[in-house]
């Protein structure tokens, strides 16, 4: 075996030749371990450096895990891998060990404490070192900021639906809901912990919900008018001023829905006669009963048109065709008396039918259009 010529100045042995692979340079920093002979240097010597006892931090409420100076969305029921994970970042490897292995195998202690044993090995000095450590693992329940706003009901911005001369429907209270939902969630998926609902509330002329953030609710506002039709506004009023000084408000955002619903008939009273609603979003658009032609009104503001309500889709009965007259008439039996009329004939009437589905009302008896898979009204 080769000697160094150098002796330990710890113990005064003459040590074996070491290969040294980081030469002294001028300016670089010396390691003192490094002139200690191999028996005192693993005398002293640990392979893992290990904390006594590490935190998980968990939201009791959402499971979010802090991480750094921040609360992350996990998605975990059980936080074994996020322990794992943090005692992996938590141990330091000592700066010598070359060709470094490790394993880990938790022991559930109980259903906020396990133990993570860990065994590492590597080579130091060419010699194989192994180690073996257990950490301590607890897991900490406790409430996320974004809990705990919701809890404390904070809320920045509120979304208020109402409709246009009437009370909005359960359907479209409930659409309403379910589309501010999904757009709360969709900035969830995001990694936005600022998107949350803290309140929803019915009520006789509609429904009120309360935003986390202006922003929000803007963006809910919006999403349900281009999916349920209308229109909204928005007004602000001062609540604080921020740290700096600058002004805090709170958006309110009114969303009027259409004053006819998909599906509805009315009669504009124009004298060509009443209209089959098929969307509400931006014009009101239809088809005339009696002929079976487009119908569009135009209007400013989109303010609805005047017309009279005759009914819904959904009211009209299967009755018989008995006869086609000519280009624009057919006789109907009426659902109610059984007697023949004659009623006018839209294109879109098949001849051929035994049967047709007519509305009764106070504008007289007309067939309505048959449903298919691109007439979407009241299912949009």
């Amino acid at each position: 075996m080769s000697r160094s010529g150098a002796f330990c100045p710890r113990c005064g042995d003459e040590m074996s030749a070491v290969p040294d692979d980081r030469p002294d340079l001028p300016g670089a920093r010396r390691d003192s371990e490094r002139v200690l002979c191999d028996a005192c240097y693993f005398e002293a010597f640990d392979l893992v450096d290990a904390p006594e006892e590490i935190q998980v931090r968990v939201c009791a409420h959402c499971g979010a895990v802090h991480k750094g100076n921040r609360w992350v969305d996990v998605g975990a029921d059980d936080y074994t891998d996020i322990a794992v994970e943090q005692v992996s970042e938590a141990l330091g490897i000592h700066v010598d060990a070359q060709s470094v292995a490790w394993q880990v195998a938790p022991e559930h202690l109980d259903q906020n404490n396990i133990r993570m044993h860990a065994e590492f090995s590597g080579v130091v000095r060419e010699t194989p070192v192994t180690e073996e450590v257990a950490v301590p693992v607890k897991i900490s329940r406790q409430t996320c900021k974004r809990c705990g706003k919701i809890a404390g009901g904070s809320f920045a911005s509120i979304v208020q639906v109402r409709a246009d001369e009437r009370d909005p429907t359960d359907e479209e209270v409930e659409r309403a809901k379910t589309i501010a939902e999904a757009y709360v969630a969709e900035r969830e998926a995001t990694g936005d912990r600022n998107a949350f609902i803290t309140e929803k509330k019915e009520i006789p002329e509609g429904l009120n919900m309360k935003i986390s953030t202006n922003q929000m609710g803007h963006g809910i506002a919006k999403r349900i008018t281009a999916q349920l039709g209308g229109s909204y506004s928005d007004s602000k009023r001062l609540i604080t001023e921020d740290e700096d000084g600058q002004p805090v408000y709170r958006m309110s955002y009114a969303v009027r829905l259409p004053r006819y619903r998909q599906g509805e008939v009315i009669d504009p009273e124009d004298g060509d006669g009443p209209v089959l609603v098929r969307s509400v979003q931006g014009n009101l658009k239809g088809v005339r009963l009696a002929t079976g032609d487009h119908f569009e009104a135009s209007f400013e503001d989109e303010d609805a048109p005047d017309a009279t309500r005759l009914g819904f889709r959904e009211d009209g009965q299967l009755t018989t065709l008995v006869a086609v007259e000519d280009a624009n008439a057919v006789q109907v039996l009426d659902p109610e008396t059984f007697e023949s009329v004659t009623v006018p004939r839209p294109d879109y009437l098949d001849t051929d039918a035994d049967e047709v589905p007519v509305l009764k009302s106070q504008a007289g008896l007309h067939v309505l259009p048959e449903r298919d898979a691109d007439d979407s009204e009241r299912d949009a």
